[in-house]
């Protein structure tokens, strides 16, 4: 049964990675709530999820990346103290990390940074390397309302602007949470943003 199931979560996490590929948009499920995403060096899917949460892209969403190798590839410098929450972290944790590259400038902040979570979430991982890119998280919500925890909670104008439904975990009915939001700056400073 585990098999079986399994094998289903590697063929959705396959199929939304090409849409993923193809600058298309998608509604997953994150390690957290439930999110619309794309790739994060693609500006104009980015684009396009802001104006589908009605949002202003000076409100920069967050990135999913699969492990410090990826993150490398991502940031100036990845600082040790990064490294040190990502391994004692006992829930999802979103840290922004300062010297963004590489990914769509409409994704980095004006001071250059970025907002990354490495997710040990399976299905995620899978998703992150079927698309071979870091993948845009934000909310499945417009602007301003509340973030649906649970896929039921998504509204139908939500879905109807979405390129693809990932059909996995979507009868789940405990909610969830979203992740803790850690800030680092160059020094490795931190700084809690939502514990």
């Amino acid at each position: 049964m585990y098999t079986l199931k399994a094998g289903i979560m590697i063929d959705e996490a396959c199929k939304a990675g090409k849409f993923i590929s193809n600058g298309r948009v998608i509604l997953y499920p994150t390690d957290t709530i439930w999110g619309i995403g794309c790739d994060a060096t693609n500006p104009d899917a980015v684009q396009k999820i802001y104006e589908i949460k009605h949002r202003s892209d000076r409100k920069t969403m967050l990135v999913l990346m699969d492990g410090p190798i990826m993150l490398s590839r991502y940031l100036d410098i990845v600082p040790e103290a990064a490294l040190e929450i990502i391994d004692s972290a006992a829930k999802p944790t979103t840290i922004i990390y300062p010297g963004a590259r590489n990914l769509a400038q409409n994704l980095v902040a004006e001071d250059g940074s970025v907002g990354i979570r490495i997710t040990s979430d399976p299905f995620c991982r899978y998703l992150i390397q079927g698309a071979g890119k870091p993948i845009v998280s934000t909310s499945a919500n417009i602007s301003g309302k509340p973030s649906p925890s649970l896929f039921s909670e998504i509204e139908p104008q939500i879905l109807k602007l979405i390129d693809y439904v990932v059909n996995w975990r979507q009868e789940e009915a405990s909610p969830t949470n979203p992740s803790t939001i850690i800030k680092l700056d160059e020094h490795g400073k931190v700084t809690v943003i939502r514990p």
